[in-house]
């Protein structure tokens, strides 16, 4: 009988250590290089580890030490060390079971760990959707060939043999044996365009014609608007001259891989269908098209199928089975992966309109209403000419147009910075407004913490404990306190630039392209904080996107802008979201529907049934589904 009970016992703590093991192999330890400094602190982690205290080294720092050292095969995962780090350098995070098989690529210990890849089909556009720092940059890398996926052993990488081993029976399997074999030469277009004048000289011209092994550059030029800017130096042109340049330097080589790493940033909307239509003319029966694309709008316009990318940003990513585009996209905003039966965002993301404030004519009467005259400007060439309009207080009015059609020039008349040459309508005085003004581009000179940037510029609003939980919490802004101003990357300085924005007492909220850098998640985050901001605060907003998706759900009332850009344009009168918004799609000559799940407008294909149906109807922007 004891020895039955012995038995027993023992096969139980078998069971426990299997399990306990189990969980163990699941856990990863991310420790952020430039947060962790051993030699400021007093090594809080090491010496609060209930597992050093038993004498295991679980968390290991010497004198040497540049950051310290976790172990995810003796860490129990009980997050005191995250507790503990005065520097918040530590993350213990806790894998859903059946990852740690499907590792890819890990760049080092306790650093970012990619799970499973996207799969690439010839002949058609793979999209992939996620947020920064999960892992698509590093997904891009993998399949061009410019990264050997290690399958998290970065101490012994395996050789090309085993990782085709590894990707039997999948077309992972094919792809890669075709990068090998076949020698297949894949392109990148770069996310930062910014960087491109440090790499490359000479003028536009001169560098199409060096890379031009199609014999397309004509075409080209014609396409992506570029023939205004053949004969200048590529260190002059600006950030949407400097995109298109790179999107027509990938499309006139020949390749049997192009990727597109953000194509959209710095277009307007007509700019970025036409780039969507560049990169979908590169498919040939034997090539691949890879694009991230955080404007889902246009994602959804050009891909063929989606892959979606979920985790912690900075720590550890997932790449999701290929889904059709309507899918993969709705998966992304729902926050939840029915074939893996995971949810991986806590709330779902929505864009129902019927947010806006404005919806009876008993409220209307409550607002206090603007009136602007009739007037005109010329600069240089260029001439605008402003039809006189009114604007409440609590409404967010987005100003449709391309770039260059006067836009910022019509936000400075009414801030008083520029005077009009001529008022027609005498009868109307432009109020004088004072004006907070986010611009299209933020270079950062702060040579300090956005702590004191903050403290410096919004002093009153970010010590507001309602602006905090508004405007501060959504955006993120706490964790970037500490951080070097010049240090941030694109996203954090456009979440940094929206909070100065907001938080400068004003009348009007003149906002440049707040969806810039921001990846899809944040730009409804982003939108829904101006949204309750203006409402709350009740002031008004002019807003210029070129994301359709974040146009659409901030819009109260719309300005279109008709003429010929940087030549003779008009800024016509604030009209409805549905007005507005179809007079604009007729000038582009496309029309957009409404997804019944979760209202995001999409872009019908060119010439199919509903294409038609609508235009026939002429109705291009459809409010119900």
């Amino acid at each position: 009988m004891l020895e039955l009970d012995l038995l027993l016992m023992r096969s139980r703590r078998r069971r426990r250590e299997g399990r306990a093991m189990a969980d163990r192999l699941t856990r990863i330890a991310i420790v952020s290089s430039d947060r962790c400094k051993p030699k400021k602190c007093r090594q809080e982690c090491k010496k609060s580890c209930p597992v050093v205290k038993t004498g295991k080294l679980c968390i290991e720092v010497t004198p040497a030490s540049k950051i310290a050292f976790i172990s995810e095969e003796l860490c129990i995962g009980c997050g005191i060390c995250v507790k503990k780090c005065p520097f918040e350098a530590i993350q213990i995070i806790n894998l859903p079971k059946d990852l740690d098989k499907d590792t890819t690529h890990r760049y080092g210990p306790n650093t970012f760990k990619l799970h499973r890849l996207p799969v690439p089909r010839p002949g058609q556009v793979l999209g992939l959707v996620g947020t920064n720092g999960i892992g698509k940059s590093t997904a891009l890398k993998v399949l061009a060939g410019k990264l050997k996926p290690n399958l998290g052993r970065f101490n012994n990488p395996p050789d090309w043999q085993e990782i085709l081993t590894y990707f039997r029976g999948s077309e992972l399997q094919n792809y890669f044996t075709r990068i090998l074999e076949d020698n297949l030469k894949a392109i990148i277009k770069p996310q930062y365009v910014d960087h491109i004048p440090k790499a490359v000289q000479g003028n536009v011209g001169q560098v199409l014609d060096q890379k031009d092994e199609r014999d397309m550059k004509e075409e080209l030029c014609f396409d992506l608007d570029l023939n205004q800017v053949i004969d200048r130096n590529v260190g002059d042109l600006s950030g949407g001259e400097l995109q298109r340049f790179a999107i027509a330097v990938v499309a006139i080589q020949n390749a049997e891989i192009y990727m597109f790493d953000e194509p959209s940033s710095y277009l307007d909307v007509k700019q970025r269908l036409k780039a969507a239509q560049v990169v979908r003319s590169l498919l040939r029966p034997n090539s691949y098209v890879i694009v991230v694309e955080h404007d889902l709008s246009v994602l959804d316009y050009l891909s063929d199928f989606i892959c979606c990318l979920y985790g912690k940003p900075g720590a550890y990513g997932v790449v999701t089975l290929p889904f059709s585009v309507r899918e993969g996209i709705n998966i992304f905003l729902a926050g939840f992966v029915p074939t893996e039966n995971l949810r991986f965002r806590e709330e779902s993301l929505t864009f129902k309109v019927a947010e806006t404030p404005q919806e009876s004519a008993e409220e209307i009467e409550t607002y206090a209403r603007y009136k602007y005259p009739t007037m005109t400007k010329t600069q240089g060439n260029f001439k605008l000419r402003v039809v006189e309009g009114e604007f409440t207080d609590s409404q967010i009015i987005v100003m449709l147009g391309e770039n260059g059609t006067g836009k910022t020039t019509f936000i400075r008349m009414l801030a008083g910075l520029l005077k009009p040459d001529s008022v027609e309508d005498s009868d109307v005085e432009i109020p004088e407004f004072n004006v907070s003004y986010k611009p299209q581009k933020i270079s950062p000179k702060f040579q300090s913490t956005v702590r004191h940037l903050l403290h410096q510029k919004i002093r009153d609003s970010y010590m507001h404990p309602q602006f905090v939980s508004d405007v501060m919490k959504p955006l993120l802004i706490e964790q970037l306190m500490d951080q070097e101003v010049v240090n941030l990357s694109g996203g954090e300085l456009q979440r940094v630039a929206l909070c100065l924005c907001l938080g400068k007492p004003a009348d009007i909220y003149l906002i440049d392209e707040p969806s810039a850098y921001l990846d899809s998640e944040q730009r409804i985050v982003a939108s829904k904080v101006i949204k309750r901001f203006i409402l709350h605060a009740k002031k008004t907003a002019f807003v210029v996107e070129h994301d359709f998706i974040m146009a659409t759900y901030l819009a109260d009332r719309v300005i279109v802008y008709e003429g010929q850009p940087s030549v003779d344009c008009t800024a016509n009168t604030p009209q409805s979201l549905l007005t507005g918004m179809n007079l604009f799609l007729s000038h582009l000559d496309i029309t957009f529907r409404r997804d019944p799940t979760n209202f995001r407008p999409r872009i019908n294909k060119l010439e199919s049934t509903k294409d038609r149906e609508q235009k026939s109807a002429g109705s291009y922007y459809y409010l119900d589904d």
